[in-house]
């Protein structure tokens, strides 16, 4: 059963931890951004797919 109150918990610890890094260290962020932006098509997929995958075991690991 899907509890939308823990959907929304997750979307807003996302948030969060998503605003960190431009928070505390935004020259770096840029830095980091710019440098994705060069990755071609394939490279990103990978590393969505891996960040998808760890993202998924740590989601089973905690529940």
């Amino acid at each position: 059963m899907i509890h939308w109150s823990d959907l929304g918990a997750a979307l807003a610890l996302v948030l969060v931890l998503e605003g960190l890094l431009p928070l505390l260290a935004p020259r770096q962020f840029r830095v980091a951004l710019l440098e994705a932006g060069k990755l071609d098509d394939r490279a990103l997929r990978v590393i969505g797919l891996a960040s998808l995958l760890a993202g998924v075991l740590l989601l089973s690991w905690v529940r």
